[in-house]
């Protein structure tokens, strides 16, 4: 093998070595994503997951064609006997490989087993735990037996149903994701929702401010904007998208509300699970049209029984 092909091939190899990586993880982070979804846990407060379904989608649309990409010219250059079986950069990598897989498996095993005796559900520890065991078992028996075959230039059923079998699992994993994951038009909506929310907060921080400096509340916005101090721009008085103004009513003395129309439920991912909601009323809210209670922070909250 000339020094051209040595230097290529190593290449090669290293890249597989990164596609490999990010496939097998991502596989690995659909399948607990799909688990901590169909088995929820009490304990996992802030749960929907989406944000690890999101990465592996997106890793696993990256990933995959390059690790089989160069799966094929690897294998080409076998056959072409551009790298020789026995060369050193075929033994030495596939092995590095094997150790850096071995590595990260081993970490996410520990994880796994660190989670269970902290306390998560039995049945996802097992399905988790066999999640691992299998993606394991199938990257180390490949690689060994890519090792330790001799008939390297000829075609190989094994190697075939590998390719074949691996590619149906991870565009298997691909396409499951997306039952499991908000699509990008709620994604957007949610973070438009939680813009407004922060817009609503502000406003309801500015009403208390201008509550302390006057002790009366402000017969409307407009009042806030000739306050000393006043850090709110107009872009805080209106929703981010559609720029329809936030409404605010004084409902008493010491109370009042702000109206705006939501887009998504704060309280629901876009399965219908319940997720965790803010311990504060202004940042809870269902979809549509809704007013909510501002807090003054000088009158004590009532207590629940």
């Amino acid at each position: 093998m000339s020094t051209n092909h040595n230097a290529k091939y190593a290449f090669y190899y290293l890249l597989s070595l990164t596609g490999l990586i990010f496939v097998a993880l991502s596989v690995g982070m659909i399948l607990f994503g799909i688990i901590d979804k169909t088995i929820p846990d009490a304990l996992n407060y802030g749960g929907s997951y989406d944000g690890q379904l999101k990465f592996a989608i997106s890793a696993l649309f990256i990933a995959t064609p390059i690790y089989y990409f160069i799966f094929c010219l690897i294998n080409r250059g076998l056959k072409k006997e551009e790298i020789a079986k026995d060369s050193g950069v075929r033994r030495w990598l596939t092995y590095f490989t094997l150790l850096v897989s071995a590595l990260i498996i081993l970490g996410v095993f520990i994880g796994v087993i660190n989670s269970f005796l902290s306390g998560s559900l039995t049945s996802q520890f097992i399905l988790k735990a066999l999640s691992v065991f299998v993606i394991a078992a199938a990257v180390f028996s490949f690689y060994f037996y890519d090792i330790k075959r001799e008939a390297v230039t000829k075609p190989d059923r094994v190697m075939k149903i590998f390719f074949w079998a691996s590619l149906i699992i991870v565009v298997a994993a691909f396409i499951a994701a997306w039952f499991f994951v908000e699509s990008p038009k709620v994604a957007r909506d949610r973070r438009l929702d939680q813009a407004l929310s922060n817009n609503i907060s502000n406003l309801e921080n500015a009403v208390n401010n201008y509550y302390d400096r006057n002790k009366k509340l402000p017969d409307n916005l407009e009042a806030l904007k000739n306050e000393p101090n006043n850090y709110l721009t107009d872009a805080n008085f209106v929703d981010p998208e559609t720029k329809a103004p936030i409404i605010y009513q004084k409902s008493g003395d010491k109370t009042f509300e702000f109206c705006a129309t939501f887009r998504t439920d704060s309280a629901q991912s876009n399965n219908g699970m319940t997720i965790a909601v803010y311990p504060r009323g202004i940042n809870n809210h269902a979809a549509g049209y809704q007013c909510l209670p501002g807090t003054l922070y000088v009158v004590p909250a009532p207590l629940k029984i």
